[in-house]
């Protein structure tokens, strides 16, 4: 049987954390950067309707969501666009500016998506090197050419939980030519805390080439709603609703994400358990050896390098328990580090326990 041809990507496809183990059940998955403690009561009440009207189609333009989003943030309505979570507005932003000659600048260790999405409509990646694994502006500087379109940064970054203060930002977008795009993803700004730090939307709310990604995959917990928004320019985001699929965003994520917006109280309780147990579960595995980013987002990267065992040996270990970890060597190239999500208090302890025993 022939099959009509069609086009063929040289392409890493995107490897998801790892959720399962043959034959175990009740597994603690601290793999994908998942919200520690679930949605807010008030997502919950959503769920449980039952009144839902799933036989029409949502509101294409999200407006309910965005006017939200534009109360919460304090930004221009006219400005945001939202999508199938962050990802597709990163897809969007990539068919809408590059073409085949066209470069796009990336961290050597950054989200996957950024460069996937670039291969996919046939950009040329571009890596800049970070520096003890924190994005350097003056390497991405230097890889600037005449061909040179996008510039993406995830800011904390992941995989490696580190993050440019509000002076290497600033420095970042003077040093930069005009006509590039500045792509700041804005996807753990909610755990940051750090005095030296600033969110790209309040540092760039009125740039006109800048877009700023966020994501209710996070910390408001609706990884699998997949729902996530955009900010930009009025004549950019107008360009965005051009090639944006009409009803992109379904109804239950809509009214999920305006909900969990109100619910102040869930982010302040999900920041203060990920500060606290973070920094306990940081400061246990010091004592064994293995060393980590401060904390700045939900997860830490594990260094293995001065540990009794490596990193491999210690993911196959707590997998035999149950407990799943995310390897960097998939995708990201990072060698004897592994990724912790920091989960609910139970998950956290259960992990420390394991890892005491593997290391005893």
């Amino acid at each position: 049987m022939t099959v009509p041809k069609f086009k063929k990507f040289r392409i890493e496809a995107y490897k998801p954390g790892k959720s399962n183990i043959a034959k175990i059940k009740n597994i603690i998955k601290l793999s994908a950067n998942e919200s520690a403690l679930g949605v807010s009561h008030r997502v919950k009440k959503i769920l449980n309707n039952k009144s839902l009207l799933l036989s029409k189609y949502p509101d294409s333009k999200a407006q309910v969501l965005r006017k939200e989003i534009s109360n919460k943030f304090k930004c221009d309505f006219n400005k945001i666009i939202c999508g199938a979570g962050s990802d597709e507005i990163i897809q969007m932003i990539c068919q809408l500016y590059l073409n085949p000659s066209d470069e796009v600048i990336v961290p050597q260790y950054s989200f996957l998506m950024y460069r996937i999405y670039a291969k996919i409509v046939g950009a040329k990646v571009i890596f800049s090197k970070e520096k003890k694994f924190k994005v350097s502006v003056s390497e991405i500087i230097r890889k600037v050419t005449k061909k040179t379109k996008i510039v993406f940064i995830a800011n904390p970054n992941n995989p490696t939980g580190t993050y440019l203060n509000k002076q290497e930002l600033l420095k970042l977008r003077k040093k930069l030519k005009k006509n590039i795009l500045l792509v700041l993803d804005d996807a753990y700004f909610e755990y940051m805390k750090n005095k030296d730090y600033k969110s790209s939307l309040e540092l760039f709310k009125n740039k006109n080439n800048v877009v700023v990604i966020r994501t209710f995959s996070k910390i408001y917990g609706l990884a699998s709603l997949r729902v996530g928004w955009g900010y930009a320019s009025r004549k950019i985001i107008n360009a965005m609703n051009v090639i944006k699929p009409p009803f992109n965003v379904n109804q239950l994520a809509q009214i999920a994400a305006t909900e969990s917006l109100k619910d102040k109280n869930f982010v302040n309780q999900s920041v203060k358990h990920n500060i606290i147990e973070a920094n306990k579960v940081k400061s246990i595995l010091e004592k064994l050896n293995i060393f980590s980013n401060e904390v700045t987002a939900n997860f830490l990267l594990l260094n293995f390098d001065k540990s009794k065992f490596s990193a491999n040996y210690v993911l196959k270990k707590l997998q035999l328990k149950g407990i799943i970890l995310r390897s960097t060597e998939d995708g990201y190239s990072i060698k004897n580090k592994l990724r912790l999500t920091i989960g609910s208090k139970k998950e956290n302890a259960i992990f420390v326990k394991a890892i005491r025993v593997i290391f005893n």
